[in-house]
């Protein structure tokens, strides 16, 4: 199928997050600013906390619970609006669990083997992975597909997982000789998709990171904010007037795509501003940025997560339109594969 013959799908765009807790400015930035920037536009929006995923490792329930609200906190802090998106967690939708299974008689065992993510969170230990931490791929298959998406925003670093629903999407509908499933194009869009760690940036800002000084967590006050920035990790070369003079220098770069996606410029923006100074100039006025964007965001999750049975509301209202939407396309799904519809 063809880009122009997937265009005849209704325009939607899906993404989701794990609830794994912590959450940093290189979620907000790669993820949860982006999602908001795009509600409004042509395309459907669907946000999914995919808890599902989450549980191919051991989770403590009452912990993963209280994940899930901070994750739906989260998204509607950073500006989804669960009115203009839908917002759900997966588990409540029996749809992704149910397509899942069916990709995984289409996906082959040695796509999901190529996975890097099952390779570097198996680790050497790889025969006492959960079964469903190596077949993963195909419910992020199921995730994306049981609504059509036709667009999923994505960072470099997933890629290959959107690649592997564009091939399970390709099997089925040369297997069946059908157009059922779009071949989901990515959205890699924005200055910091992949924000570095303040601390080494060679390295994606993570919240597995021992040292808390090397990520903002969107729970950080102000104060903490600014000072995690003041000591990020830089070089004593003033800044030059564009990107290129930044090539080989990964701290600096790092914090110049940080200042432009929270302000809403472009790198070279921000670099002729700050030409010929140093960090003793530029750091202040990036925390001052960063403070401004982000103190908001954390009193409103703050709010949010005080009423976690508004949260559960607002998540079963998103489950119940996610599951309109989802379930004719499961049963018409199954109607090819030559299965007895359950549609009545």
């Amino acid at each position: 199928m063809t880009e122009t013959q997937t265009s005849r799908f209704t325009p939607r765009i899906f993404s989701g997050i794990q609830p794994s807790g912590g959450l940093t400015l290189g979620n907000y930035l790669g993820a949860l600013k982006r999602f908001a920037e795009l509600q409004g536009g042509e395309a459907e929006t669907i946000y999914c906390i995919v808890d599902l995923h989450a549980i191919t490792v051991w989770q403590d329930p009452e912990v993963l619970r209280a994940r899930i609200r901070e994750a739906a906190a989260a998204f509607m802090a950073a500006g989804v609006d669960p009115a203009r998106s839908v917002l759900f967690n997966q588990s409540q939708v029996s749809a992704h669990a149910e397509l899942a299974w069916l990709f995984n008689t289409v996906a082959r065992v040695g796509w999901m083997y190529r996975m890097t993510q099952f390779k570097d969170k198996a680790g050497k230990n790889s025969e006492n992975a959960s079964l469903g931490l190596l077949a993963y791929p195909a419910l992020m298959a199921a995730d994306i597909l049981a609504y059509r998406a036709t667009a999923v925003p994505v960072g470099e670093d997933q890629k290959q997982h959107l690649e592997l629903t564009r091939d399970i999407a390709a099997k089925f509908n040369h297997d069946y000789g059908v157009e059922h499933f779009p071949i989901t194009q990515p959205l890699i869009e924005g200055v910091a998709t992949r924000v570095m760690s303040l601390r080494d940036g060679s390295k994606k800002m993570s919240k597995s990171d021992p040292s808390d000084a090397s990520r903002i967590n969107l729970t950080d006050d102000a104060d903490t904010i600014a000072q995690k920035i003041r000591k990020a990790r830089t070089d004593a070369d003033p800044l030059p007037g564009s990107m290129d003079g930044l090539k080989d220098r990964p701290e600096a770069k790092n914090l110049v795509n940080i200042y432009a996606a929270l302000s809403d410029e472009t790198p070279d923006q921000i670099l002729s501003r700050f030409e010929g100074q140093g960090f003793g100039a530029f750091k202040p006025a990036l925390a001052e940025v960063a403070v401004a964007a982000l103190s908001p965001i954390t009193a409103k999750m703050s709010e949010l997560m005080s009423d976690p049975a508004e949260i559960d509301r607002i998540l079963g209202d998103g489950a119940d339109r996610a599951e309109a939407i989802a379930r004719p396309i499961l049963e018409e799904t199954k109607d090819v594969m030559g299965l007895l519809s359950t549609r009545r």
